[in-house]
C-alpha cells in the first residue's frame, strides 16, 4: 500500500466524486476490453494520494467496479427482437420522433426511413435488421450510436425497421402532446421545427428543413458554431429555472422555497417532457444540486466536484453514453466553462463583467470541445465567437418564452407571434454566420487527442500559476509541430473506394494531386449522398481541395452528389464524356458547376494528365457519336504509376461500360480492375478480363440492393481467371496503397 502524506495545506481540497468518477470510467473502458481504461483508475488513485486522503483511493477502486459492472449488467441483457431479425413484421408502438417503443416484447427500435408522422402511437411494417458499423470515414456508426442509448433501465435499440411504412398513427396526448402544440401553433413550419429542437431536442423536423437548395438550416447552424443551441443542455435548464427564480424573488417567496420548487420542477422536466438525453441529463443534475444547495443555505457547491457527481450519475444507468458524442461535448465544455473566472481576470477590467464572462463562456466552451468538433464533424467553425454572442442575447429571450408556449398548450397562439419573431431573428442569425468559410479537418487520432491534452493541460496549470507562460507556449508549439509533421513528412498515396451504396465514388490521392471519379446519388430519394456521405467522407480523410472532378456519366447513381461536393470543397476542374443537355441530374451538376466557377472540360479518347508521377488516360468515349443508353457513353480511365521496381502498376476505372464497349477501349494488362456497373451480368465480361489479366477486382456495390449485384455469372467470370474479389458491400471503403 502507498502511504499518504499528510500535509495541512493540500489534504482536503478534493471532492470524492473526481476519483470516483475517474474509476467509473475506467471501469466502463476495462468492461468493454479497452486496457488502457484503467489508467483512468490510477489517476483517480494518484490525485487521491497527492490529495492526502486514504479514503478517495476506496472511492477509484469502488467506482472502478462499479463501472466495470454497470457496462457488463448492460452488455448482458438479452435481445428480445433476435427471433425476428431479417423477417417482414408489423409492429404497434409509441413513436418519439427517435425511436419506435414496443411494450410487448419490451424493446426500442430504430427507423428508416423516419416516418413524417406526428410523435404518438404508430403501427410501422418493414424489415427488421441489424445496424450497420461504420462503412465509410466520417460516416455514421449507427451500431455504435444505438449501443450508448440504451442503460440498465432502458432497453437499447438492437434492429432497425427498414423501409417502414406507417399502417397506422395516433398523435400523442398527455403533457408531450400539449407541449408540442404550443411550441407550433400559429407558426410557420420553419419556426415551427426550430422551436421543437430547442424546448424538446426534437431535430427531426429542422433537419428537413433549408436555406436554400444545398444549404440546410442545420448545416448553417453547424458551420455558424451554433448547433448546441438545437441539443438541450444547460443553458435551457439556467434559462427557465433563471427566470422562474426572478419571478419568485419578486413575489416575495421565502428562500427556501424560492430554489426548492425550480429544482422540483426539473424531475417532470426531465423525465415526462424532454426524455433522457446526456446533454439535457447532466444539466438537470447539476442545476437540481445547485438550486438544493442554495435553499438549504450551503452556497454554490464546488463546480469540479458538481460536474463529477453529474457525470457518476449519468454514467452508472447509462454506462454506454461514455461513447457518446453528446455526453463527451458537454462534459468538456463544462469543464472548460469552470476556468471561466479566471480567464475573464485576464482582460481589462474595465469592461464590463457579463461581456467579459460572455466572451470568455464562447471561446473556453469551443477550445474544451475542440477536437471532438473537428474530427465528429470534419470542420471547425470560424464565426463561432460572434455568432454565440449575438445569439446568446436571442436565446435569453426565446427559451423561457417558448417554454411559456408550450404550457399554454392551443392557447400559446396568443403569443407565439412573438415567438416567431425572435425565432426568425435566431434563424437569421445562422443563415447569415453560416454562409462564412470553416475551416476543413481530418479525423482526429489518438496521437491528436494526446497532444490536445497535454497543451490544455499546460494552459490550465499557466492559469492556476503553476508554470510559466514560456512554458506553456512552447508545450502548446510543440504539439502542434507534431501533430502536423507527421502528414507532410508521409502525404497519403492512395486509391480510395467509397462506400456509397448503390453507386461509385472513387477518391485517387498522390502529393500534391487529388482527384474524385464520380460521388454517388440516391436514385428516387431526396437523400443528398455527395454532402451527407461522400462530403464528410473526403473531410475526415483530411481532403480540403480536389485538383480534378470526373463525372463518368449522367446516372443518377454515379453523379448526382457531385453538386454536394461542389459546394463544399474547391475544386479545379471537371471532367465529363458526353455534354448531354436533357438529363436534369447532369444540368444540376453543370450549373453548380457554373455557380462555383469550376472549369468543365469534355474529354475524349487519347486525352492525356501527367502529375505527381501519375499518368492518368482516358480511353473511353471516343466522341465521334453516341449512345442513347448513358452506361455506353462513360469515361473511362487508366492510372499508371512507377513502381520500385522500374515496372508500371495499373488500374483502370470503367464507369458503368457494358459488353462489348468495355472490350473496345483495349485497357491492357491491369494489376487492379474496378468492375464496371457494380458487377451487372452486362459488364465485366470474358473478353475485357481476358485482355487486363487482373490480380485484383474492386466491385462497389450497395448492400442489400435490389438490382441482384454483383451477379453470380460476373463472379464466376472473375473467378475464372483467378482475381480476387473486394466488394464495398462486404467490406465497406476499400483503401488501396498506390506504390
Amino acid at each position: 500500500m502507498p502511504k499518504f502524506p499528510a500535509s495541512p495545506t493540500s489534504g482536503g481540497r478534493l471532492a470524492w466524486t473526481v476519483p470516483a468518477v475517474l474509476g467509473v470510467i475506467g471501469g466502463i473502458l476495462l468492461g468493454l476490453g479497452i486496457g488502457w481504461g484503467g489508467l483512468a483508475v490510477v489517476v483517480g488513485l494518484l490525485l487521491a494520494w497527492f490529495d492526502a486522503r486514504p479514503l478517495l483511493a476506496g472511492a477509484a477502486l469502488l467506482g472502478g467496479a462499479a463501472g466495470f459492472g454497470s457496462v457488463r449488467v448492460q452488455a448482458a441483457q438479452p435481445d428480445p427482437m433476435t427471433p425476428w431479425i431479417g423477417a417482414q413484421v408489423t409492429l404497434t408502438g409509441d413513436w418519439d420522433g427517435q425511436f419506435l417503443t414496443l411494450h410487448d416484447p419490451r424493446a426500442r427500435l430504430a427507423v428508416a426511413p423516419k416516418p413524417g408522422i406526428p410523435t404518438g402511437r404508430v403501427t410501422l411494417s418493414g424489415r427488421l435488421v441489424r445496424p450497420d458499423s461504420r462503412r465509410i470515414p466520417g460516416g455514421f456508426d449507427q451500431a455504435a450510436w444505438l449501443r450508448s442509448q440504451g442503460g440498465l433501465f432502458l432497453p437499447t435499440p438492437t434492429a432497425v425497421l427498414m423501409a417502414a411504412q406507417v399502417r397506422s398513427s395516433t398523435p400523442e396526448n398527455g403533457l408531450r402532446g400539449w407541449f408540442r402544440r404550443g411550441l407550433t401553433v400559429g407558426l410557420g413550419q420553419r419556426e415551427a421545427a426550430l422551436m421543437q429542437a430547442i424546448e424538446l431536442g426534437d431535430r427531426n423536423d429542422i433537419g428537413q428543413e433549408k436555406f436554400a437548395e444545398g444549404y440546410g438550416v442545420r448545416d448553417a447552424f453547424n458551420r455558424a458554431g451554433l448547433a448546441h443551441l438545437m441539443a438541450l443542455s444547460g443553458q435551457n435548464v439556467a434559462l427557465i429555472t433563471g427566470v422562474l427564480i426572478w419571478l419568485l424573488t419578486r413575489a416575495g417567496v421565502p428562500n427556501l422555497w424560492r430554489y426548492l420548487a425550480p429544482a422540483l420542477l426539473l424531475v417532470p422536466y426531465l423525465v415526462q417532457l424532454v426524455g433522457f438525453s446526456p446533454s439535457i441529463t447532466r444539466a438537470v443534475i447539476m442545476g437540481f444540486a445547485v438550486m438544493i444547495g442554495l435553499a438549504v443555505g450551503r452556497g454554490k457547491p464546488d463546480g469540479l466536484g458538481i460536474t463529477a457527481f453529474a457525470a457518476l450519475a449519468c454514467l452508472l444507468p447509462f454506462p454506454m453514453w461514455l461513447l457518446d458524442v453528446g455526453f463527451q461535448l458537454s462534459f468538456l465544455a463544462v469543464l472548460a466553462l469552470l476556468l471561466s473566472g479566471k480567464v475573464a481576470a485576464l482582460l481589462p477590467p474595465k469592461w464590463p463583467m457579463w461581456l467579459r464572462l460572455a466572451l470568455v463562456a464562447t471561446v473556453l466552451a469551443e477550445l474544451g470541445t475542440l477536437p471532438i468538433i473537428a474530427s465528429t464533424f470534419g470542420q471547425i467553425p470560424l464565426v463561432g465567437l460572434p455568432a454565440n454572442l449575438l445569439a446568446g442575447a436571442v436565446m435569453v429571450v426565446l427559451v423561457p418564452l417558448g417554454f411559456l408556449a408550450g404550457l399554454l398548450g392551443p392557447a400559446a397562439i396568443l403569443i407565439n407571434w412573438l415567438v416567431s419573431i425572435f425565432a426568425n431573428m435566431l434563424l437569421l442569425i445562422a443563415e447569415t454566420f453560416g454562409r462564412a468559410p470553416v475551416l476543413s479537418w481530418g479525423t482526429v487520432s489518438a496521437a491528436g487527442y494526446v497532444a490536445y491534452a497535454l497543451a490544455a493541460g499546460a494552459g490550465v496549470l499557466w492559469l492556476r500559476g503553476r508554470i510559466r507562460a514560456p512554458a506553456a507556449l512552447g508545450t502548446v508549439l510543440a504539439c502542434m509541430v507534431f501533430t502536423a509533421l507527421p502528414p507532410r513528412l508521409n502525404p497519403p498515396c492512395e486509391i480510395v473506394f467509397l462506400d456509397v451504396g448503390q453507386g461509385d465514388a472513387t477518391l485517387i490521392r498522390l502529393p500534391g494531386f487529388t482527384a474524385l471519379v464520380d460521388a454517388g446519388g440516391s436514385v428516387n430519394s431526396d437523400y443528398d449522398v455527395g454532402e451527407r456521405t461522400v462530403l464528410p467522407a473526403l473531410r475526415a480523410l483530411g481532403v480540403r481541395k480536389l485538383d480534378l472532378l470526373i463525372a463518368t456519366h449522367a446516372d443518377t447513381d454515379h453523379i448526382e452528389g457531385i453538386s454536394g461536393v461542389l459546394r463544399g470543397l474547391p475544386v479545379g476542374e471537371m471532367w465529363v464524356g458526353h455534354l448531354k443537355t436533357d438529363d436534369p441530374v447532369l444540368t444540376a451538376v453543370l450549373l453548380t458547376a457554373r455557380e462555383r466557377r469550376v472549369p468543365v472540360r469534355e474529354v475524349r479518347r487519347g486525352d492525356q494528365l501527367k502529375v505527381s508521377g501519375l499518368t492518368l488516360n482516358v480511353l473511353w468515349p471516343v466522341g465521334n457519336v453516341w449512345s442513347t443508353e448513358d452506361n455506353d457513353n462513360s469515361v473511362a480511365v487508366t492510372l499508371e504509376l512507377p513502381t520500385a521496381g522500374g515496372k508500371l502498376w495499373r488500374t483502370a476505372i470503367l464507369g458503368d461500360l457494358a459488353d462489348p464497349a468495355e472490350a473496345l477501349i483495349s485497357a491492357g494488362k491491369l494489376d487492379l480492375l474496378k468492375a464496371a456497373h457494380h458487377g451487372s451480368r452486362f459488364s465485366t465480361g470474358q473478353t475485357v478480363l481476358a485482355q487486363t489479366r487482373p490480380e485484383d477486382v474492386l466491385i462497389s456495390v450497395g448492400a442489400r440492393n435490389t438490382y441482384g449485384h454483383p451477379h453470380p455469372t460476373v463472379l464466376a467470370r472473375i473467378q475464372a481467371v483467378r482475381a480476387k474479389v473486394w466488394r464495398t458491400d462486404q467490406m465497406g471503403t476499400v483503401r488501396w496503397p498506390l506504390p
